[in-house]
């Protein structure tokens, strides 16, 4: 082949080779700009299960690990109650005296007075003090958080048992129990002559003691347990959902059970719907009977059906 034809073919077909100039690498910038993008979303990603994983955390301990720790201190301090009550005895009132107003063995008890309460919003309302002695009472009992006794409602479970303790707010309802209302308005206990006697509790987390508050129907028996007494109610009437600032649910006459007039009330109320706060639900009865207390503490015949 002659040079000249050598150069010909040069020009027709020029050997691969490093280049260099302006137009050299022009495949590399929207490589490197791919890459920047692909790294941006695996941090993200990274971002997101990380984030996944604290409120998967958060959300067990908030249903799981509250439950846990409430049921421990419930059932602790349930044993100690029950321990005291078998140390003194049962009490009866003084002679010739009525067991109402006092403690659940005539005793007359101090009056406690009204402070804010339920910071949480467990409760319904808040803010408006009833004062000592209130309007749903007649101005004796219990210190916040000293145990009163222990509901029974079949309806959520057959060996269903939740201590009861004055208070509604924060700490005392975090502790797996239900607590007693002192305000907005003070609630009658069940010795008491009329009143409303009042309790809230978490619905979910804490113990979660009424969780399955809604299953109550009309005609289901609720039981208050005491040292001395049994007292037995009948579910009247059911409020599915109202406004959390609807206070009047628990007033000595509930706004909308359909009592018109003074009576031996007990009103449940918690949140609603389930894991939330928004609203409140209510159940209400009234008292049918007052069994005493036997030496084995034998239960009413509504705690063992079935």
């Amino acid at each position: 082949m002659t040079q000249e034809t050598e150069a010909v073919a040069e020009e027709a077909f020029p050997q691969s080779g490093p280049q260099s100039g302006p137009g050299a690498g022009g495949g590399r910038g929207p490589r490197r700009g791919r890459g920047r993008a692909l790294a941006a979303l695996g941090v993200f990603g990274e971002l997101l299960i990380t984030v996944g994983l604290v409120l998967g955390l958060f959300v067990t301990y908030s249903l799981w690990w509250t439950d846990v720790l409430a049921d421990r201190s419930a059932a602790a301090a349930s044993d100690q109650l029950r321990d005291a009550w078998a140390i003194g005895g049962p009490a009866a009132p003084p002679s010739g005296s009525a067991a109402s107003p006092g403690a659940p063995d005539g005793t007359e008890l101090p009056t406690v007075s009204a402070a804010p309460d339920d910071p949480d919003g467990t409760a319904p309302g808040g803010g408006a003090t009833g004062g000592a002695g209130g309007t749903g009472g007649t101005g004796t009992s219990a210190a916040r958080g000293a145990g009163i006794g222990f509901l029974h409602v079949p309806a959520m479970g057959r060996n269903y048992q939740v201590l009861i303790r004055m208070g509604t707010d924060t700490d005392t309802l975090a502790d797996g129990v239900a607590g007693v209302y002192e305000q907005p308005y003070r609630a009658a206990m069940p010795w008491d002559a009329s009143g409303n006697f009042a309790l809230a509790a978490h619905r979910d987390g804490h113990g979660a003691k009424f969780h399955n508050l809604d299953a109550l129907r009309k005609g289901d028996p609720i039981v208050v347990e005491t040292r001395d007494k049994w007292y037995v109610y009948r579910v009247d009437s059911t409020l599915p959902e109202t406004s959390k600032y609807d206070t009047g649910i628990v007033a000595p006459v509930p706004k909308g059970s359909g009592y018109t007039e003074p009576g031996r009330y007990i009103t449940l109320t918690t949140c609603t719907p389930v894991y939330t706060s928004r609203y409140r639900m209510a159940v209400w009865g009234s008292l049918v009977r007052v069994d005493d207390m036997d030496a084995k503490r034998t239960p009413p015949a509504e705690l063992r059906r079935g």
